[in-house]
């Protein structure tokens, strides 16, 4: 199939994602339409290490009224998914979240489903920086009774975080693992937006933003950022841990979330589905 697609959001991710179409790993008939980023110096730079010509959108509103796109991708902020997302589905066009914490919002989130439904558009949210989605929403088919995530991360990629800034939490001199939040993934997704959206994830695909439990650990003594998910039910239980390589041009993102992104890609090229 043929699949023209715009990225919102040039940084680690959204390059991940435009160098894998370029070279053909996304899958075959995909090829980028065009950039856009509020920075505009970052679209610019997407220019010089791209050898296929695309276009960079000035405003959002070029993006939207191009008749070319077929698929945006989200690959900027969480503001960026309230601030956009309904407009994409609205205009008729598939969308890829990766910034799925916007989506701890149910009003936002059923009102981006009901859209979808009516102008027959496709929604997809990638893993992400986790492991075992599928063995979670195939167990989601029976009977869950919890679900834990257990995210542990270098302390660089926390210190700005909007919920260590609040608490006028002081991470400079950590010398041991430390934690800094516990509680639901629902708030876990508004207090660290740029670092735990798999809560997120992992609620969609589980029992809800609001049972699914979420402990967040800064750690000095590790430079990956680790996840570990624990889940129980009629199916039995399972644990998975995935210790991420961050970005190199992002710390605070994982390199797996971006492959899952191109691995999304690649799914809906594609004529054989595997997993759930």
């Amino acid at each position: 199939m043929s699949l023209n697609v715009a990225i919102i959001g040039c940084g680690a991710i959204g390059q991940v994602i435009t160098q894998s179409i370029e070279r053909g790993s996304a899958g075959e008939g995909i090829r980028i339409v065009g950039v856009f980023d509020i920075i505009q110096e970052k679209a610019n730079y997407f220019a010089k290490i791209l050898k296929t010509p695309f276009k960079i959108y000035n405003t959002f509103s070029e993006l939207i009224h191009d008749p070319e796109v077929t698929l945006v991708v989200e690959a900027a902020s969480q503001e960026a998914v309230r601030e956009y997302a309904v407009e994409v589905i609205r205009f008729k066009k598939d969308l890829m979240v990766l910034s799925v914490g916007a989506f701890s919002d149910d009003l936002l989130f059923s009102k981006i489903q009901k859209l979808a439904n009516m102008n027959h558009r496709k929604i997809y949210i990638p893993s992400g920086a986790i492991l075992g989605l599928d063995g979670v929403k195939s167990a989601a088919i029976g009977t869950l009774t919890s679900v834990n995530l257990i995210t542990r991360k270098p302390v660089r990629t926390l210190e700005t975080s909007k919920y260590v800034l609040d608490n006028k939490i002081s991470l400079n001199e950590l010398s041991e693992p430390i934690t800094l939040y516990e509680g639901t993934a629902r708030d876990a997704a508004k207090n660290f937006p740029k670092s735990v959206n798999v809560s997120m994830i992992l609620s969609l695909a589980g029992i809800g933003a609001d049972r699914t439990i979420v402990k967040v650990i800064a750690d000095p003594t590790i430079a990956e950022n680790i996840h570990e998910i624990h889940i129980k039910g009629d199916f039995g239980e399972a644990i998975t841990r995935s210790e991420n390589i961050p970005c190199p041009e992002n710390p605070k993102t994982s390199y797996l979330a971006a492959l899952s992104a191109v691995r999304t890609l690649k799914n809906i090229s594609t004529h054989v589905c595997i997993g759930a």
